[in-house]
């Protein structure tokens, strides 16, 4: 047994010392180290031995495995090494490069894109854009736009009330419209003024057409001789600057308590012809009646200027009118988004589709 552990050896350590690779040396090391090798059934095989043999024996065969393993060892880390450094020399890799293919560099969110867009819009038309505060008091949010008391917007299963914000008129809140500009504007500037206002409010609605956070654009005109054919033709001017050339403008008597007279403001649909589609087939968008609800629109109450007359504004001598819109509401007629939601999910499968 001693001279074939010796020659098992001697093969073992010529055959590693010629090994070119780590794949190689681990056939070398399955074939004389494996469970299955002689080497090691040479080991168990001791036992048989007559007990006069077996220390020597033992001794024989313990050494060559701890010599080979070695060996093994050694030529492995070299090899090891040696392959890492060859990786690296034909793998030169500039990690500071984009992916491949690169990603997109990224685009504006569609609700910011149709803020732009309609900020664009009004601009032509020579208005400014301000924003305002988010916390508001309920003097400006709600009593000096005119809204009685009782008004249900007040109630706090409608409006974020900040705890610990004060009391009666002093009150803070989440805002819930725009609005509150109107008075702040006049407050600081005398007439005419033309702007429009957009910006975040909240509300509690949450639903797939409801959020509680979400985006409007207030406008308001103030000068003398102001009519509401101004507000019409404003309006128009608008609806066909962002829904297309062709639409026509409906007005329906409505209530807000900060404009008088107040009208909802229809614009007639761009998917269909008087409410049937080319196939003639009732039109999903409109329901079938052909026109489109996009804003709240109206002539500012006498009242709403009593509250700042001491800034220069007379309800005998100035007129203006005032609207508001919903960005979302117009970004989900415009591009068929039909749940309110898909806005604030963040899912890139529906914000890449408006890049």
């Amino acid at each position: 047994m001693i001279e074939r552990v010796t020659e098992i050896q001697k093969q073992a350590e010529a055959e590693i010392a010629a090994a070119s690779s780590s794949a190689a040396l681990e056939e070398l090391r399955v074939q004389y180290l494996g469970r299955k090798a002689e080497l090691p059934q040479l080991l168990r095989d001791v036992a048989q031995l007559p007990p006069e043999q077996r220390g020597e024996a033992g001794r024989t065969a313990n050494q060559a495995r701890q010599t080979l393993e070695v060996m093994i060892e050694t030529a492995a880390a070299r090899f090891e090494a040696d392959e890492l450094s060859a990786a690296l020399a034909d793998d030169n890799v500039d990690i500071t490069l984009p992916g491949s293919p690169a990603e997109s560099c990224g685009h504006h969110h569609l609700l910011t894109a149709t803020r732009r867009e309609i900020e664009d819009v009004f601009c032509g038309l020579g208005y400014s854009v301000v924003e305002g505060p988010e916390v508001e008091t309920v003097h400006y949010n709600f009593d000096a736009l005119n809204h009685d008391p009782a008004h249900p917007a007040r109630a706090r299963s409608d409006t974020f009330y900040i705890e610990g914000g004060g009391e009666g008129s002093e009150q803070t809140l989440l805002r819930t419209h725009t609005s509150p500009m109107q008075i702040r504007i006049m407050e600081q500037t005398p007439p005419p003024i033309a702007l429009i206002v957009p910006g975040r409010v909240f509300r509690r609605d949450s639903d797939a057409t409801h959020t509680p956070q979400f985006h409007q654009i207030e406008g308001l005109l103030v000068d003398e001789g102001v009519t509401l054919a101004d507000l019409k033709g404003t309006l128009l001017a608008f609806a066909r600057a962002i829904f297309g050339a062709d639409r026509e403008l409906r007005l329906r008597p409505h209530f807000f308590p900060f404009t008088e007279p107040s009208v909802e403001v229809d614009v007639s649909c761009f998917m269909c012809e008087k409410g049937a589609t080319s196939g003639g087939e009732r039109c999903s968008l409109c329901k079938g009646t052909g026109w489109l609800e996009v804003l709240g629109s109206g002539m500012v109450d006498p009242n709403v200027f009593a509250a700042v007359s001491e800034h220069g504004y007379d309800p005998d001598t100035h007129q203006g009118f005032a609207f508001g819109l919903g960005i979302e509401r117009i970004a989900m007629l415009k591009h068929g988004v039909p749940d309110l939601r898909f806005f604030y999910e963040n899912d890139l499968r529906f914000l890449r589709q408006f890049g």
